[in-house]
């Protein structure tokens, strides 16, 4: 019960009739009623916000696509089938095409490929548009991210890539509205069987027939019946898959301490440093023959690699309920990565896929073997229109509470499911503090921003504050709260920031198409991006190098300096070191991992791993390190002798080690 006045009073008042006043217990309920919708304002108006919440006919929401017959064509098949290809050739014979695909790698690689045939095309980002005509003109083909699909602009010819994405957790709504909502005279779909009898099911309910086209593998692949055990039997085209960037950093150290040259990609990396490294894989005349990469690989790149090897098949992910999993990869994440290998366009013309431990290629190919379930669900999204009407009916109630009421009362049918709000919510809680209106409020927090990433939440923040003075953010203020210009990373620490900055130029790119006013000079945003990006692609280049820095500093902050110490009270503190980065690798005593590296930071360093130790157990904290090393170099001034009421065993460390 909120204890504010009015509560209070409703209180005293049924204190009263309960206590002073004979009658019914009935005679309640009317100040429970009030009391009620004072507390919950919905239930004045809720067979209106029923209503509004109603998504049980997605289909009506379309008149465009709904006022023409529509042919759809699925293109299905596995990954390496060719099923993507026969939908571009169609969209490039076209007198007027949309392309919508999943990544910003996939939407410029269309762009550039129609070009290049002779197709004028445009394209469009969430950060990005370009217009190939020099007036300015709209071309008659669009590449596009599937978010930014128009729905309203006519075409003969629409392409749906990785229809099965209409699935996912947060971004599956994406898929839906494109499918149900293109105004396309041919709607031509690609991707995975599973999604077929989802597709025909939706195409049913809008009166439209499905063509379906089978198509199989171009190249054989196979699943090796030995795993790979140890990176001295890497060889040239080979590509080690994991599933987080610790392992990332890990991994490729240990291949370049072979002597090995490896190229490195992962989701957070900006796409042309994801380009530059594939470029530097698939170049023949290059010495680096080894990838490690995560499964941002399933998609967008094409690259030459002739064996897969999964590092570990237990992958993190988010629920339907927003809640983090660990959990083997699906059969359909298996063979999307699994599929890159021995590629028709590229030099091997046969794959193979194994795993980096034994106990792992069991579980590997029970997974393969499995048959991929249908998709049986498409998600759906809150409009802002629709909250906007649900804000008429609660205008005090906050753009989180106002989704959380959304989504508890909305009603779908079974053909689909209302995508996860939680990352929506988040953003929204952030900046509830700021004066914005509620359309305003809503772009925000849609914003496509990773929100573990404390830097980009601050720049966020920061720009919605801005935004509620009026102030416009210039280029002036973007270099100010960037730090900008910046200069190429010296540890993993300094490149997960760049990478974050990159973010945060995404960031204010994405909202300059949406508030020209307010962010003004997103073309020299852009120039110093670019810029960025090279100096990311120079942090990539030398990653082991970082990655040694960042374990000599790691060591360093960890580790009590005890250099100064007597020779003889040295052994005491002689342990094994644990390494940043060692710790995460599976296996790696049987791939013999001894890093060089780190066995001569030993030898420097190997006196305080039991300073290291003691404050991991929490026996020692830092403020008492802090007053050890004092103490010890006041003992060293001293000539040996501790200072009088600080010390009175002078044993050396052993009798420190001892106190503590």
């Amino acid at each position: 019960m909120l204890w504010n006045s009015q509560s209070h009073c409703i209180e005293v008042r049924i204190f009263f009739l309960v206590v002073c006043l004979p009658g019914h217990v009935d005679d309640l309920f009317p100040f429970f009623l009030r009391h009620a919708k004072q507390i919950f304002p919905m239930l004045d108006c809720m067979d209106d916000l029923r209503k509004i919440s109603d998504l049980r006919l997605p289909p009506n929401w379309y008149p465009e696509a709904r006022a023409i017959q529509r042919k759809i064509v699925f293109h299905a098949g596995p990954t390496n089938s060719g099923k993507t290809h026969h939908a571009i050739q169609r969209y490039l014979a076209a007198k007027s095409g949309i392309y919508c695909g999943p990544l910003k790698l996939l939407a410029h690689e269309i762009f550039q490929k129609s070009n290049d045939a002779c197709v004028p095309c445009d394209l469009v980002t969430g950060e990005e548009r370009v217009l190939v005509d020099p007036e300015g003109r709209q071309a008659t083909h669009v590449s596009c991210t599937i978010e930014m699909c128009s729905v309203t602009t006519p075409y003969e010819v629409a392409v749906i890539d990785e229809i099965q994405m209409i699935r996912d957790p947060a971004r599956g709504w994406a898929w839906t509205r494109a499918l149900l909502g293109l105004s396309a005279e041919e709607v031509h779909v690609c991707g995975e069987v599973a999604a077929i009898d989802l597709v025909t099911e939706l195409m049913y309910s809008t009166g439209e027939e499905v063509e379906v086209r089978n198509y199989k593998r171009l190249t054989p692949i196979t699943v090796l019946d030995y795993a790979l055990e140890s990176l001295d039997n890497l060889r040239p085209g080979d590509c080690i898959v994991c599933f987080n960037k610790n392992d990332i950093y890990s991994v490729s150290r240990q291949i370049e301490a072979r002597g090995l040259e490896c190229a490195v990609i992962y989701g957070s990396l900006p796409p042309g440093t994801k380009l530059t490294q594939a470029k530097k894989f698939n170049d023949p005349d290059d010495p680096c023959k080894i990838l490690v990469a995560t499964d941002a690989i399933g998609m967008g790149l094409n690259l030459s690699i002739k064996r897969i090897i999964f590092n570990s098949l237990i992958k993190p992910s988010i629920n339907e309920k927003g809640e983090k999993e660990m959990d083997a990869i699906t059969t359909s994440q298996a063979l999307q990565i699994s599929g890159r290998a021995g590629r028709f366009s590229s030099v091997f013309k046969e794959g193979e896929v194994t795993t980096m431990h034994r106990d792992d290629l069991v579980l590997l190919k029970e997974i393969l073997n499995r048959s991929v379930p249908p998709i049986e669900t498409a998600g759906l999204h809150p409009t802002a229109e629709q909250i906007e009407m649900f804000a008429y009916h609660l205008p005090d109630a906050t753009l989180s509470n106002l989704m959380d009421i959304f989504v508890s009362l909305s009603q779908v049918d079974g053909l689909y499911f209302v995508c996860n709000v939680d990352d929506f919510k988040f953003l929204a809680d952030m900046i509830q503090h700021i004066p914005l209106n509620l359309r305003v409020r809503y772009v925000f927090c849609t914003a496509p921003i990773n929100k573990k990433q404390p830097f980009v939440c601050t720049s966020l923040l920061k720009f919605a504050r801005q935004f509620s003075r009026n102030e416009p953010l210039t280029f002036d203020w973007i270099c100010r709260h960037t730090n900008w210009p910046l200069v190429p990373p010296k540890n993993i620490k300094d490149l997960v920031h760049l990478e974050a900055v990159h973010d945060v130029f995404d960031l204010y790119l994405w909202l300059s198409y949406r508030f020209m006013d307010m962010f003004p000079d997103a073309n020299l945003v852009r120039d110093i991006q670019k810029e960025l990006d090279n100096i990311i692609q120079i942090g990539v280049r030398s990653i082991t190098r970082l990655i040694r820095a960042s374990e000599r500093t790691e060591v360093n902050d960890r580790m009590l300096n005890l250099k100064d110490l007597p020779a003889a009270n040295q052994e005491q503190f002689s342990s094994v070191t644990k390494v940043p980065g060692q710790k995460r690798i599976r296996g790696s005593k049987a791939l013999g991992y001894k890093p060089a590296e780190v066995q001569s930071n030993m030898k420097s360093y190997g006196q305080g791993s039991l300073a290291a130790r003691l404050v991991r157990e929490g026996l020692l904290t830092q403020e008492m390190l802090k007053q050890l090393e004092r103490e010890w170099q006041v003992h060293h001034n001293n000539n040996g002798n501790f200072p009088t009421g600080k010390r009175d065993n002078q044993n050396g460390s052993k009798g420190t080690g001892k106190k503590k």
